[in-house]
């Protein structure tokens, strides 16, 4: 399993942006937008690669896995 894979990575339609919004809640703010779902997930998932290579290359440890977990009904609780 690529180290990636413990890290939800969550692609959803932004009615204020106009256009899809990727993130990875837990790993880093901010993420990636654009009018194609798919390609928003592709990028997204890139960054999420280029973020836990720079915490390896800094020496820093990785935030806690965030894959597995139940963002759906959590989210849906706080609103």
């Amino acid at each position: 399993m690529k180290e990636s894979a413990r890290y939800a990575k969550i692609v959803e339609w932004s009615e204020e942006d106009g256009c899809y919004v990727g993130s990875s809640p837990g790993l880093f703010l901010g993420g990636c937008h654009g009018p194609d779902e798919k390609k928003v997930f592709a990028e997204l998932c890139q960054i999420v690669e280029e973020t836990i290579a720079i915490y390896h290359q800094n020496d820093k440890p990785l935030p806690p896995p965030t894959s597995g977990r139940d963002f759906a009904n959590t989210m849906q609780g706080a609103a």
